[in-house]
């Protein structure tokens, strides 16, 4: 069997006194599509940072494709795996084009150009999330919305095997989030990556994501398949609010109570 994307090892994580994640043990393996769910300060975005690589983890250990995260020299690691923030900031003018390109970077010597290959990649990129034809608009004239899709192009275009992303469908409009999900699972599904994205959304979760891991304000995680971890039951103790379980015109809907 092939070493797992990513994979954590009776992992904990603390901010300050507090314990958000207490040993987690899990692994993500190609193909697969996990959503990280929980209340707000449960610790989903610290968690994704840990996994990336941004910060230690206070005891356990977390391995990328079978290696320990410290163990990958830099320009390595990004071929291996890309993340997309919570946040993005745009501090310079730059094309849309320029700025997706970035996603290429890892592939590319010091004193590298990017050429017709790394332009026709991005091109393709921005095609996946609806922004054709904005090759040339300068980045600082977007919505938020627009600018998001240009960060998600970026991560396309990085092209690595492993795809992290902190809430990638925040600022999208309700067409751009079904979009932007349903390739990622192309991606998953088609071309064996692996997915793990944070969301609030419970029922986008339960649509696109294939498993799931529930952290809760008291340092546990719920993990596994979609339909074992997003029970009523489970929902209710993470987020203290009962939710409705309903399933319609072939879809499992979570409706507050």
């Amino acid at each position: 069997m092939s070493a797992p994307l990513l994979e954590a090892q009776d992992l904990l994580l603390r901010v300050a006194a507090r314990t958000l994640v207490r040993g987690l043990s899990f692994r993500l393996d190609a193909g697969e599509v996990w959503c990280v769910l929980g209340p707000n300060g449960a610790g989903k975005t610290t968690f994704l940072h840990t996994a990336v690589g941004l910060r230690e983890p206070q005891g356990g250990a977390v391995r990328l494709a079978g290696k320990a995260l410290v163990d990958w020299p830099a320009a390595e690691a990004a071929r291996q795996r890309g993340f997309l923030p919570q946040t993005i900031h745009d501090a310079f003018s730059a094309s849309v084009l320029e700025s997706v390109m970035l996603g290429r970077h890892p592939y590319l010597s010091r004193w590298q150009w990017e050429g017709e290959e790394e332009r026709e990649i991005a091109s393709a990129a921005l095609r996946a999330v609806d922004l054709a034809g904005f090759e040339q608009r300068d980045v600082l004239t977007l919505s938020g919305g627009e600018r998001q899709r240009v960060a998600l192009a970026a991560l396309l275009a990085q092209d690595a095997p492993l795809l992290l992303l902190d809430e990638p469908v925040s600022h999208l409009d309700l067409h751009h989030q079904v979009l932007v999900l349903e390739h990622l699972v192309r991606l998953a599904r088609g071309r064996g990556k692996g997915v793990l994205f944070t969301v609030h959304d419970l029922n986008l979760a339960a649509r696109f994501a294939s498993h799931a891991l529930l952290l809760t304000p008291q340092g546990t995680v719920r993990q596994g398949s979609i339909g074992e971890v997003m029970t009523e039951a489970a929902l209710r103790d993470a987020f203290g609010h009962g939710v409705t379980r309903i399933e319609a015109a072939g879809r499992t809907l979570f409706v507050p109570e």
